[in-house]
């Protein structure tokens, strides 16, 4: 599996001390790099309780390459932490083959990592992930970039779902409604709901770096836990706020469940899961079009959900920096 994910960089094989790459081979002159590490979360019991765990490498390898690419940064290689009390090999082949195929979709390598089994430390069956990954951008190429000005457009670029944030007030609902995760789905009779809440993380690295090597690009933001209102903030300059639209976009039917069936009101949906967007994209104006082209020629359902605006306080429903005018009225129709 880590075989299918070499690249032009990589220096040997698993199974030595520690992983070799070379970023003039992979074609830097003078890199700087970028590291990022993040986990899958609770949706980890979804994919145990369901036995299905060939998605959540996936969710493992995008929560770190989404961070490397609002940076500016190629994503280089990837390394994994699985730990498990007994280890349980057709589990844990799943979940590396779904690692492979994430690192592969962003164009990274799968270089090493380490399995831990520590008996009385975790439950039948259960394991935790974690991922590492290390990119690279030219000095003088990193995002975002110091001209961020009012009037500025911001793209959003589509959702897969839920991803891997908000996982604990998920099933929470679950819980509290008794709904089994073998049930069809309330909006898709095809799907049931252990499927729905397992739909990888989707991995934005490949379109994201077309947009900036356009040019085009002045800063991404990945919307994880938190969602628009305090990740956008993280890219956006002192003396600057945004003002985004959420009727600019359909809210994917899973959250519109969750508010519904599961009483999760609008301002707490907005805080806690994406609600459709996954990642956005700050440009000009006049480059806007062209944006939406390059994006979507990439395979991104994307559109324009609103603008930079001057003042770090733009009235609105949440967020100090952040306004959803109309939140309310567009979420619940």
């Amino acid at each position: 599996m880590a075989k299918s994910t070499l690249r032009a960089g990589v220096m040997g094989g698993i199974g030595g001390f520690g992983g070799l790459f070379d970023p003039r081979a992979a074609g830097y002159e003078d890199p700087v790099l970028i590291a990022a590490t993040d986990g899958v979360g609770t949706k980890l019991k979804i994919a145990i309780d369901t036995g299905h765990h060939d998605t959540v490498g996936i969710d493992l390898v995008a929560m770190c390459v989404n961070d490397l690419v609002v940076q500016g940064a190629e994503p280089l290689f990837f390394l994994d932490y699985f730990a498990t009390g007994r280890l349980d090999t057709g589990a844990a082949a799943d979940v590396v083959s779904g690692i492979a195929e994430g690192c592969r979709q962003a164009g990274c390598a799968l270089i090493g990592g380490e399995t831990a089994e520590m008996p009385g430390m975790y439950g039948d069956g259960d394991y935790d992930l974690a991922g590492f990954s290390v990119g690279a951008a030219e000095r003088g190429n990193l995002l975002p970039r110091d001209d961020i000005t009012p009037g500025d457009r911001i793209l959003g670029l589509a959702s897969s779902g839920i991803h891997s944030n908000g996982f604990s007030l998920v099933r929470h609902v679950f819980d509290q409604l008794g709904i089994d995760y073998g049930v069809k789905t309330a909006f898709n009779s095809e799907l049931t709901w252990g499927e729905a809440l397992l739909t990888p993380t989707r991995i934005y690295v490949k379109s994201c770096l077309e947009l900036h090597k356009a040019g085009l690009a002045k800063a991404f933001a990945h919307i994880t836990g938190g969602g628009l209102t305090e990740n956008v903030p993280r890219i956006l300059p002192d003396g600057m706020g945004a003002r985004i639209d959420p009727a600019a976009w359909s809210m994917p039917p899973v959250f519109s469940w969750l508010m519904t069936e599961g009483g999760v009101a609008p301002a707490e949906m907005a805080r806690t899961f994406n609600c459709g967007i996954g990642m956005v994209a700050i440009v000009r104006a006049e480059d806007a079009a062209e944006a939406l082209r390059i994006l979507s020629e990439a395979g991104e359902e994307v559109c324009d959900i609103g603008e930079i605006v001057a003042g770090n306080e733009p009235s609105g429903h949440d967020g100090e920096r952040v306004s959803l005018p109309g939140l309310e009225t567009a979420w619940l129709g």
